[in-house]
């Protein structure tokens, strides 16, 4: 390779580092002017510090002032104790250049596990024994400067081994330049720049990975409470509206010809008025839990004030609250579409426990449609696919919990006519304390 390539070659190095830097500039400028918009939005007072939000990232820029180290040598070049002037006066903008090309690089994960950087870094240690041999004296402090560039871009199981092996290698050089005092002090500076580089670098990286996973917690259980409270806003509020509406029309009837009927179906909507508000309070802060035998006894009231005959099998083992509590769901939501949907006059309950399982069956005698649209359907899974073909969203909400549960939740026509919800789940699981509403969170 002629001067001249090597001029040119060196020319394009320097650009190619400057072009680093300001890409880093401007990237480093507007994460600060998006972290100033996140503090005048928070409301935060100028001159006080911002401890949620951590601020823009770490980026080459943090690691520029260590270039000071190379001041001694400059001053070596300026006042002419440099032999050969021309050598350093062209290494040391070089390594400058080099040191910056890797240092931003070092701050993009895929940036700095690249060839390139990996080629650049290579280069600065070569460059860097150069000068020290050729040099030594304060040409030895840009080993330090290697050994910071080098923990930048290589973080992980093997940098402690490749630091020790780069200090030992700036030592030894030292030592051939300096003798000991020299090859001590810039051994160990070499191995604690490119440790404790590392060590910060890799703490900040991981703190704010960690901050981005609690966000997404966070975020994630929003999510979930949402979806909570409005299937349990739904559940409540349309079984019991519907509960007010059947009893309001059988007062309506009753009353010409029968007063103390009519006033007696009044007294129950005022009960379930008075239920609801309790039950739609316990459910907005995640308390609630349902009682099996609790909704067979409103499903029987429910289904005779519509003139539906009611017909309640129960058999098996006494269950755990949690598949009490997720059964009793089911009841609420099955009866209330047979109240409103069915136009049948019986409806079967069914509950059937064994050991290891139980099945609560709804069958009624009506029309074949559950929710109005006579569709089929299975819940065995989660996610959008568990829920496609059940119809109505009571019944989506029902076959997610169930699914999350290990059970399964079925409905559609019946072979006979009329219409069956089959509820299957499993019993003791302990994934049922995470699937029934405010199990999760028992109060005190």
């Amino acid at each position: 390779m002629t001067w001249r390539q090597n001029v040119r070659l060196r020319v394009r190095t320097c650009q190619s580092a400057r072009s680093e830097w300001k890409a880093a500039r401007d990237e480093w400028k507007a994460e600060y002017e998006r972290s100033k918009a996140a503090r005048r939005a928070a409301g935060k007072k100028p001159g006080f510090p911002d401890t949620d939000h951590p601020g823009p990232p770490p980026t080459g820029f943090t690691l520029l002032p260590w270039l000071l180290l190379g001041l001694g040598a400059f001053s070596n070049l300026l006042q002419g104790e440099t032999p050969n002037p021309w050598i350093g006066g062209l290494g040391l903008p070089v390594f400058n250049s080099l040191y910056i090309y890797v240092t931003f690089r070092s701050f993009d994960r895929v940036k700095r596990e690249s060839v390139s950087t990996r080629v650049a870094l290579g280069l600065m240690g070569l460059l860097t024994t150069g000068l020290a041999l050729g040099y030594g004296g304060d040409w030895l402090t840009f080993f330090p400067l290697l050994g910071l560039a080098t923990g930048a871009a290589l973080r992980g199981r093997g940098l402690g081994r490749t630091g020790l092996l780069l200090a030992l290698y700036a030592g030894a050089i030292a030592y051939v330049r300096g003798g000991w005092d020299d090859a001590t002090g810039i051994g160990y500076a070499t191995f604690i720049s490119s440790m404790v580089t590392a060590a910060i670098l890799g703490l900040s990286e991981a703190v704010r990975e960690l901050r981005a996973a609690r966000e997404e917690l966070a975020r994630r259980a929003v999510e979930k409470e949402r979806l909570r409270f409005s299937r349990d806003l739904h559940d409540l509020l349309g079984h019991t509206l519907s509960v007010i509406v059947v009893k309001s029309e059988a007062a309506r009837r009753l009353a010409p010809r029968d007063m103390d009927a009519a006033l007696g179906q009044i007294t129950d909507i005022e009960s379930v008025g008075r239920q609801a508000l309790t039950e739609i309070r316990e459910a907005v802060t995640g308390y609630r839990e349902g009682s099996l035998a609790t909704e067979l006894t409103r499903a029987r009231s429910a289904l005779s004030a519509a003139s539906v005959q009611p017909v309640v099998r129960q058999s098996g083992a006494p269950l755990d609250p949690q598949s009490e509590a997720l059964l009793g769901w089911v009841v609420r939501e099955a009866v209330t579409n047979v109240v409103r949907h069915s136009r049948a006059s019986r409806c079967e309950i069914t509950v059937e426990g064994a050991a290891e399982r139980v099945r609560l069956t709804v069958t009624d005698n009506g029309t074949g449609t559950g929710t109005g649209t006579g569709t089929t359907g299975t819940g065995t899974g989660t996610g959008a696919d568990t829920c496609e073909g059940v119809g109505g969203t009571g019944l989506k909400g029902l076959t997610e919990r169930l699914a999350a549960a290990g059970g399964s939740l079925t409905a559609g026509p019946a072979p006979r006519g009329g219409f069956t919800v089959t509820a299957d789940l499993p019993v003791g699981a302990d994934e049922l304390t995470a699937a029934t509403p405010g199990a999760a969170r028992q109060p005190g």
